[in-house]
């Protein structure tokens, strides 16, 4: 539908409803922006209602008392630390998942980044990496909490909606004043907020001739440049945004050590790393030697998808290099024991 059809609809519906015609204008004028920033008009907690097909009373709910709205958990990072994760329950993730589809996906992110995006994968964050002299990673610190819902309610602002149902919004996407890590909306909304530091950073670099991606939180720069003055230059950009760095997590990488981009080498050619492939590598070679069921009461798991699982990790290291002999092999293997796990 254009406006001018949308226009038409509504001054005949609003005028049966008994509106007047300075009530219905100002809702145009308001209705117009949205329109041209491809987003649907909402002028009340009411509409939205009516939109996502919950309640009123449940809106207003959620977006007030979000303790109650959420599953906590804690999952092992990499490091042995451990990450919280705050799930919504599937009613407010429904309502996320609809303003995720329905508003945020329409707004335009820097092509710079490069997680969270539909039809974008991690193998597009490498390519601008692999074989550089120089490679820097930057990651930033407590990254999803440290976006604020005020933060994400400038978004909604910015894109035309009242601060009314921008208030709304940004509490139906946040929890306890910040980003929640878990919620679908959390991914593309940190996008959108980073985009003017995108914007900045990748012209800085363009003039440089530095290779720039931002997977997430983790910023990744190669080519050949004075990586201390572009840390001193970064610290002041990411700043702007109430963000900062994670100095533990700097790394620059020189070809004479393994160059990671996002836990991924790429000195020569994309490859998952040793550790992981060895690992891999030797459970294949249990499972040959002592056969399924010995070699998985030896390490005490229990598991009916293990071969499924496996298989993931072998399909990932193939999504990374598919022309990897060794694990094509692996693949068909683990194929033909899921098919006939006796044989």
């Amino acid at each position: 539908m254009t406006f001018t059809q949308y226009k038409r609809k509504f001054t005949a519906e609003a005028f049966k409803s008994g509106y007047s015609q300075q009530n219905i204008d100002r809702c145009l004028v308001y209705a117009e922006r949205l329109f041209s920033n491809k987003v649907p008009v909402i002028y009340n907690t009411s509409h939205l209602s009516g939109l996502v097909g919950y309640r009123k009373s449940y809106l207003k709910k959620a977006a007030l008392f979000t303790t109650y709205f959420y599953r906590d958990f804690e999952i092992l990072k990499k490091n042995g630390k451990k990450r919280q994760i705050s799930e919504p329950l599937p009613s407010l993730k429904e309502i996320q998942l609809w303003i995720l589809e329905n508003i945020l996906y329409k707004v335009k992110i820097s092509k710079f980044a490069k997680a969270y995006i539909p039809k974008v994968n991690l193998k597009q964050n490498l390519k601008y990496h692999v074989g550089k002299p120089l490679i820097l990673a930057i990651d930033i610190e407590n990254f999803f909490p440290s976006i604020r819902q005020n933060n994400v309610e400038k978004i909604f602002q910015e894109l035309g909606y009242s601060n009314l149902i921008s208030n709304l919004l940004a509490k139906l996407c946040c929890r306890g004043e910040s980003l929640p890590q878990g919620a679908p909306t959390s991914p593309y909304l940190s996008n959108i907020y980073l985009k003017p530091l995108d914007d900045d950073v990748s012209e800085y670099c363009l003039e440089r001739n530095i290779h720039y991606t931002r997977y997430a939180d983790d910023l990744t720069f190669s080519g050949m440049f004075n990586d201390k003055e572009l840390c001193k230059y970064l610290h002041i950009e990411i700043e702007k945004l109430n963000l900062k760095i994670n100095n533990d997590k700097t790394k620059v990488m020189t070809p004479n050590t393994r160059q990671t981009v996002t836990g991924i080498v790429v000195n020569e050619k994309p490859q998952v790393c040793f550790v992981k492939r060895n690992g891999i590598r030797q459970t294949i070679y249990y499972i040959k030697k002592f056969g399924l069921e010995n070699h998985m009461d030896r390490i005490k798991i229990k598991k009916q998808n293990y071969l499924k699982h496996l298989l993931g990790q072998v399909n990932f290291v193939l999504f990374i290099n598919p022309s990897d002999k060794e694990f094509i092999e692996y693949k068909n293997y683990l194929r033909t024991l899921i098919i006939h796990p006796l044989s």
